[in-house]
Parts: structure tokens; C-alpha cells; sequence
């Protein structure tokens, strides 16, 4: 192995034995569970689910619980060379020896890794090939809600939130090893399934109509649900957060303590996924925040907190939360930081506090050019919320703003997207007039809408590729100042994006023939193959079209509906419907439920602490 690594780029990546790494004796252990991401080392090291289940699994004391990358392809290279398998980072252990293989589906474009891994790893890709000598290859994550075009690979998925799930999957394991592994390969399925919260797809089956188009899932006995509802944690003081984080030997890209403020949004954006899916809203209690921020940053020797959840800002313990942690951490040099913040809800003495340490450029988003689309996407927020923040903080003293925009969103019109460069170049005249200066900055970071399942918008067709370029090159003829810098994502990743986030089980030919022909790191521009792909789809009678440029009819069956967030059909209906007509649908979690059946489906509730006098006696 040090042969190989004196090869590749950046060995960092694969040493393992970190700062914190978990290492148990095998003699003590009786379950194995492989944690795997599917990208690079510095951006699985910096997703927090994993470090949630990382220490969960490791805390029972049978369970060892390890972690994989997808190498990246110089190591590829190196290790099929070798005919060395992929292996752990804490005990070179190979993926093939695992009793669970556990990944995670952050993005539909690295599903090509998730193969690459499992092939790496000496698995059998497809599940109905796996012996009992192969391990159980377990999905979870936000692109669970859609798992169909993974269904031939994967034996089971964990549909929402994995912190008590994937114990429970562990322990079922280790009964059915204790009992002789009654049943094989099925009868441990037949037990995980019976887990609230397991789609096992091969207890499924998909039919299709005539034309190709969807048509409903049935189960294959009566001893499997028809729908599969969310697993979710209801009190999130009440489960265990690590706060022994491993700390790696390079940088990664958030190489900062992740303090989980809250989880849930119910601001209801129609085209954010999370937002829906991650319902109700539940926040953690300040002392419960400032006891593991204080143990986070004794246990890594980081220096910056950064705060995170789907809407920080709306945390309602923000402020004396960042009182506290800044005024306890300052003399230490730790600074707390914040995401992307809500125009609505931006403080300028929230921002001095938590850049009281090191300053930087503020981060906010819009989301659209005009009123009217905002209105469309329910954001809520106006111009005038716009640029009475900017003018603040460029009075305050800040020089540098960054700014969020989609293009394709539903009901799009050439006037949204010069409002997005018209805005800019107001967002620059404000800092003239707060300043009297001309060395303002604004970035203008453009992504391309993608329909996602379980939105508003499940139902409405994508922008072609042609019209994403379209819309990219006028914005670009009209953002000409030297003040303002123009970023844009691939198109060609956008559309396949389309494809896979409400793709049916079908692609998942497409999917294997894609990697056959050398489909890695889709993610990555410099990677992704948009022909190979076209190739694919066409080898196995699909086509992109067909995915994303129809409008689906109301009462269309889809693919993904067996497998729920627990938000009803009906509700974002509705939503559409006021998307079509721009009226807003205000946020329900201080105010009137908006009906979207997640708190009766799942016996929860909305946990907000409601306020600072709330929060000082949490």
C-alpha cells in the first residue's frame, strides 16, 4: 500500500488512523458496518450525517463501525493495478467482508461512484447476485425519496433519519447472525423489513403502461406495506451528538466544527426538497447547543463554530446562543460562523457578532430576479428586504456580497432573468450610497432548477439544455462590470440530475452500462461525459426527454410515492396551484398549519423554543 500511495496525488486521502478515528477489537466485535460516501475524502469528511452515524454505531459496544471514499481516479488506477480491493480507513479492512455496506445518497450524480465502490470492493453490483458470503448494501439520505433508480443495487434503503434506524438494523443483524442466519439472504431482509421505516425493493415490483410511462408499484405480499413513511427523530436533545469528531490530516471543504442547531424547515420554498422532506421543524435547547460546542472545540482543536440547519437565522435561541458562544470562545480565537442567510432575518448585530473573530463576505439568496418569481417559489422575502439588508451591511463595514439565483424555475420569463443582473447592479449602487466607495464586490452564483420528488414542482417539465444556455449566455452579456463576478453550473450535469432525481427503476440498466463505459465522478465537470450517458439512456430504449420535458398530469402516478416524507400529495397539489397563481403560503411553524399532514402522519410535533425569554429558561 505505501507503494501506492507514493503514487497518487493526495495520500492524505487514504492513510486513515486520524485524530479521533474509532479502531475496536475484532474479537469484541460481532456486527461490521462500512460507512460509505460516494465522492473524495474531502467532501465525505465534511458531511455531518456520517459523523452522527459513525459515533452512534461505535458507541454498541459488538458494532465496529468504518469508513470508505470513492478513491479518486488516480488511486483507482493504482488499486485495480495491484488487484488490491477498496478498503477501510481504520483497519484496511476490504468492503467485501463487511456484514453491511451502508451509502449514502446526497446527489443523484454520484451514483456512477456508488457502482465503482461496490466493484472496488469486490461486491456483486447488482443484489440478486449477492451470496451469503456478500455483505447487505443499505441507501439512505435525502435521495432515498426517489431509491428506484438504485433499486436493482441496493439490498434495502433507511427512508429519513438514521439515528435510531440504523442501530435497530444493526442489532437485527446481530440476532440474525446469533441464530444461525435462519432464512439466508431473505430472512434477514424479511426482519429488516419489518423495521419502521425499511423499503426493501425486491419485495416490490414496478409495472409501466404502454407508452412507456409509469404506472404503479405493488407489493409482493400482503406482509409488506404499500407506503413506507419517514423515520424520524422527535426529540433531538434526547440522541446522543458526537462531540469527538474525527479530525482529518488535510483539509476537506468545511474543516470546521458542524453544530446542529435545529432540523426541519416549514418556510415551504416550492423547489426545495429539503424543505419538505426534513419536516417538522425541531431545535435543540441552548444549554444542550452551548454543552456540545464547549465539548467540540476541548475534543478537536478547531477554531470556528460553524452553525448549521436547513435556516439558521431561524433558530429561535440565535441571538443569546451567539452571545454566549462568542463571548465565551473569542479569548480562545474560535469564531461562530453562519450558512446562507435569510434576507428576512438577517441582523447586522448578529453578523458583527459572529464575525467579531475573522470577517468575511456575506452570503444571501434571493433565488430570483423578480417579485413575481419570488412569489412563484413562495421565498417570501422582497427587493426591499434586498437592499435594506445590503445597505446595512455595507455601512457596517462590509465590502463583499454573494448572491443566490436559480434559472429554469417554473413560469420563467426573459424579464426574471435580466431581473437577476438588474439586481446586482442595484446591490452595487447600495454600496456606493452607503459608502461613497467603488471597490464594492458582488458575486452572482447562478444553478439551474432541477424538479426534484416531493416538491411543488414534482409535477412540471425542465428547461431543455438549450434553454439553459440561453438564459446563462444573458445573464452573462449583461453582468458586465468589473465589480460583479458570474458563476454558473454545468448544464449537461443539471439535466442528468433531472433525470435520476425522478427516474424510475428502468435506469438502473442505464446506470450500469453508463459505469461499464467509464461513468466516475459525474459530479465533476471535468469527469462528467453527457454522450456517454445519451448513449446509455438510447442502448436501453430511454430517452432524457422523456424525463424531464413533459408537464405530468395531476393524477399521474409516480414512481417514488411508495417511499414518503410524510408530506401529502394533496398539500402540494395546493402549493402548484398557488405557484401558478403567485400567492404565498405563509410559514406555519409560529403560525397557522398549513396542511401538509407530516405532524399527524408521524405522531410529531413542532418543537421551537419560541423565543429568547423561552430560551433563557430552556
Amino acid at each position: 500500500m505505501d507503494k501506492i500511495l507514493n503514487k497518487v496525488q493526495k495520500p492524505a486521502r487514504y492513510v486513515g488512523d486520524e485524530f479521533n478515528c474509532i479502531n475496536k477489537d475484532d474479537s469484541r466485535v460481532r456486527v461490521t458496518f462500512a460507512l460509505a460516501f460516494p465522492d473524495i475524502y474531502e467532501v465525505g469528511m465534511s458531511y455531518l450525517g456520517y459523523k452522527i452515524l459513525y459515533h452512534l454505531l461505535n458507541k454498541v459496544g459488538y458494532v465496529s463501525a468504518e469508513r470508505f471514499y470513492a478513491p479518486w481516479t488516480d488511486m483507482e488506477e493504482e488499486l485495480r493495478h495491484a488487484g488490491l480491493p477498496l478498503s477501510s480507513q481504520e483497519k484496511a479492512r476490504p468492503l467485501q467482508d463487511f456484514d453491511l455496506v451502508g451509502f449514502t445518497l446526497q446527489y443523484e450524480m454520484s451514483y456512477s461512484n456508488i457502482l465503482n465502490m461496490l466493484d472496488l470492493g469486490g461486491v456483486p453490483l447488482l443484489a440478486d447476485q449477492r451470496g451469503m458470503e456478500h455483505p447487505f448494501v443499505v441507501g439512505g439520505g435525502p435521495c432515498v425519496y426517489n431509491p428506484e433508480p438504485l433499486a436493482d443495487f441496493f439490498d434495502f434503503f433507511i427512508v429519513g433519519e438514521g439515528e435510531e434506524l440504523i442501530v435497530e438494523v444493526a442489532e437485527a443483524m446481530d440476532r440474525w447472525k446469533t441464530a444461525g442466519r435462519p432464512g439466508g439472504r431473505q430472512g434477514f431482509l424479511q426482519e429488516a423489513g419489518k423495521l419502521s421505516g425499511i423499503y426493501v425493493p425486491s419485495f416490490y415490483q414496478a409495472e409501466y403502461e404502454e407508452d412507456g410511462s409509469f404506472k404503479k408499484t405493488i407489493p409482493l405480499s400482503q406482509d409488506v406495506p404499500g407506503v413506507i413513511h419517514k423515520r424520524i427523530v422527535h426529540d433531538l436533545d434526547a440522541v446522543d451528538y458526537p462531540t469527538s469528531p474525527i479530525v482529518p490530516f488535510c483539509d476537506i471543504v468545511h474543516d470546521r466544527i458542524m453544530l446542529e442547531v435545529f432540523r426541519g424547515c416549514t418556510r415551504g420554498c416550492r423547489f426545495c426538497h429539503a424543505g419538505m422532506a426534513y419536516r417538522p421543524v425541531r431545535e435543540r435547547r441552548l444549554p444542550t447547543l452551548k454543552r456540545l460546542a464547549r465539548a467540540l472545540v476541548d475534543n478537536t482543536g478547531y477554531d470556528e463554530i460553524s452553525l448549521v440547519s436547513l435556516s439558521t437565522a431561524d433558530y429561535s435561541c440565535l441571538a443569546p446562543l451567539l452571545t454566549e458562544l462568542t463571548d465565551e470562545m473569542k479569548k480562545e480565537r474560535v469564531s461562530v460562523s453562519l450558512p446562507s442567510l435569510r434576507i428576512d432575518s438577517f441582523s447586522i448585530d448578529l453578523a458583527k457578532q459572529v464575525q467579531s473573530v475573522r470577517k468575511s463576505s456575506l452570503t444571501f439568496a434571493p433565488e430570483a430576479g423578480t417579485q413575481r418569481m419570488r412569489d412563484v417559489i413562495n421565498k417570501g422575502v422582497t427587493e426591499e428586504d434586498l437592499m435594506a439588508t445590503v445597505s446595512a451591511a455595507f455601512a457596517a463595514g462590509w465590502s463583499a456580497v454573494k448572491l443566490y439565483f436559480m434559472i429554469g424555475l417554473p413560469g420563467e420569463t426573459e424579464e426574471d432573468i435580466r431581473g437577476i443582473a438588474a439586481l446586482a447592479y442595484k446591490v452595487l449602487d447600495c454600496h456606493r450610497a452607503a459608502t461613497g466607495r467603488k471597490n464594492g464586490q458582488v458575486t452572482v452564483s447562478v444553478s439551474s432548477f432541477v424538479p426534484k420528488p416531493w416538491t411543488p414542482f414534482q409535477w412540471v417539465r425542465q428547461d431543455t439544455l438549450e434553454e439553459i444556455r440561453e438564459k446563462q449566455l444573458l445573464l452573462k452579456s449583461l453582468l458586465k462590470s468589473r465589480a460583479i463576478t458570474y458563476q454558473y453550473h454545468d448544464a449537461k450535469t443539471s439535466i442528468m440530475e433531472g433525470v435520476f432525481a425522478r427516474g424510475d427503476r428502468r435506469l438502473g440498466a442505464a446506470l450500469h452500462t453508463a459505469w461499464q463505459r467509464g461513468a466516475r465522478f459525474d459530479g465533476w465537470s471535468e469527469h462528467f461525459k453527457f454522450a456517454l450517458w445519451q448513449e446509455a439512456l438510447a442502448q436501453h430504449g430511454l430517452t432524457v426527454d422523456f424525463y424531464i420535458g413533459r408537464r405530468r398530469d395531476k393524477e399521474e402516478t409516480f414512481p417514488w410515492e411508495h417511499v414518503s416524507p410524510a408530506v401529502g400529495r394533496r398539500f402540494l397539489w395546493q402549493e402548484y396551484e398557488r405557484a401558478q397563481s403567485a400567492v404565498l403560503t405563509p410559514d406555519c411553524r409560529r403560525g397557522e398549519c398549513a396542511a401538509c399532514g407530516v405532524c399527524p402522519a408521524l405522531s410529531a410535533e413542532v418543537i421551537d423554543h419560541g423565543g429568547e425569554a423561552d430560551c433563557n429558561e430552556a
